[in-house]
């Protein structure tokens, strides 16, 4: 029976093809409008960042440079203090000296030996205006 019939060939379905799904145009706004609100957070955030920087350093560079001032006081007060230190040293070790001991005590106590004068100079200039100012 069948064998006098024409083979028809076994019919497979079709594979259809499905068209790749498309973010549809309104997604497609939205994730940029989301993009757009990220990008503005972040501008917002360092903007805030940076004014407050801004207004740290703003308070500190006056206090930097009052420092820096007192600092340069200091090293001059030091400085004058290094050479009053080196004149106090090297007039100490002048006064234990032992060569110098009797120049020392001349010096102190307004004595001198036997053998010497002493010699008191007076500057003109000083003793005319010494002159003219007792005159009345």
């Amino acid at each position: 029976m069948n064998a006098f019939q024409p083979l028809q060939p076994t019919l497979q379905p079709e594979k259809q093809h499905r068209p790749v799904p498309r973010p549809k145009k309104h997604l497609r706004q939205r994730s940029y409008r989301i993009m757009a609100m990220e990008t503005s957070a972040k501008i917002t955030v360092n903007v805030i960042i940076i004014t407050a920087a801004l207004s740290a350093l703003s308070q500190l560079l006056p206090y930097h440079w009052l420092q820096q001032d007192k600092l340069r006081e200091i090293r001059t007060e030091v400085k004058l203090m290094e050479g009053r230190v080196s004149n106090l040293k090297s007039e100490f070790s002048r006064n234990f000296d032992p060569t110098q001991a009797d120049t020392i005590k001349q010096e102190q106590s307004y004595r001198f030996e036997p053998g010497k004068r002493q010699l008191v100079i007076i500057n003109p200039d000083i003793k005319s205006v010494e002159e003219s100012d007792s005159t009345p």
